[in-house]
């Protein structure tokens, strides 16, 4: 099974601009500390802020999170990928993140992963453009975050030397 996931990945010559992919999830109280700990914020206003037992989830615990679901997609993990920043959108004042909502621990978060640009770099990279959205369980968006951009290598030849080897030995 663990290597049909990964047949399914994309080459870069394979993403579209305007394709979508999809994961669902949800951070709980124990990876928000985690995280708190670890990026050491300390903001009064995180601390206070519950819903009965949830608490409110910081908006860079969220993209982190994003971020992490992203490259566990079976469309790009095995990728030579690389976050290399955002690019700010014209139609925003130049910025490229939007919190429309409060997210709670333990809330579901929809996510969608679209293609906004693709292009090429040099002979062995290419950069995709990827456009995040999260909404909740009733459908209400969470979360804009447009004009992610990665760099990812155009021929992934280690990864299918690695494929075949364990092909073989079966």
């Amino acid at each position: 099974l663990r290597w049909w996931i990964k047949i399914r990945m994309l080459k870069f010559s394979e993403f579209k601009i305007g394709d979508s992919f999809f994961s669902t999830c949800s951070i709980s109280e124990k990876e928000l500390e985690e995280y708190l700990k670890f990026s050491r914020v300390k903001n009064v206003f995180l601390e206070n802020k519950q819903k009965g037992e949830q608490k409110l989830v910081s908006g860079r615990a969220i993209l982190s999170r994003m971020e992490g679901e992203f490259t566990r997609l079976s469309q790009i993990y095995g990728n030579d990928i690389i976050f290399l920043g955002t690019d700010g959108d014209s139609e925003w004042g130049n910025r490229n993140t939007r919190f429309l909502k409060p997210l709670y621990t333990n809330q579901i978060l929809k996510l969608k992963f679209s293609v906004s640009n693709k292009n090429d770099n040099d002979k062995e990279y290419g950069k995709i453009t990827i456009d995040y959205e999260g909404t909740n369980q009733d459908g209400e968006i969470i979360v804009l975050s447009k004009k992610n951009i990665y760099r990812i290598k155009k021929w992934f030849k280690k990864f299918l030397i690695g494929l075949f080897s364990k092909w073989c030995s079966r």
